[in-house]
């Protein structure tokens, strides 16, 4: 059991966690080998999964806390600037976030790292930036 949790504690190292009002937590994966673990292991199927749109980049999931049934727009548009903050599309003014339920989102067999296909995406416009240190 002592193994798993060590093991467990060298995997979150692979991510960048930032704590929200809320209990939400936005998740980011360093590469992408972190990407696909995020994404298929530590992500639960109604958390929310963000990419910036027609670029590499971080992939990113906002973690819901149970019993949550709204998730304000505020806590969706920071997730999704700290998506665009770890991506390519680090330095534009206004980058476009693709977002889904991580239900939506698949790896096919034979993939390389760090690609996923998604569904049922919505499109949201935001600056990349990273959360002030004080909320």
């Amino acid at each position: 059991m002592k193994k798993s949790i060590e093991e467990n504690t060298q995997d979150l190292t692979r991510f960048r966690i930032f704590k929200l009002t809320g209990g939400f937590e936005v998740w980011v994966g360093k590469d992408s080998k972190a990407n696909d673990m995020l994404t298929m292991r530590y992500a639960k199927q109604n958390d929310f999964w963000f990419h910036v749109s027609g670029t590499s980049g971080s992939h990113t999931v906002l973690k819901i806390p149970e019993g949550t049934e709204i998730i304000p727009k505020e806590i969706i548009k920071t997730a999704a600037s700290i998506c665009a903050y770890y991506s390519k599309a680090k330095n534009a003014k206004i980058v476009k976030v693709s977002y889904t339920q991580v239900k939506n989102v698949q790896k096919y067999k034979g993939a390389k790292s760090g690609s996923v296909v998604i569904k049922n995406e919505k499109v949201i416009k935001c600056s990349p930036l990273l959360p002030s240190s004080d909320g």
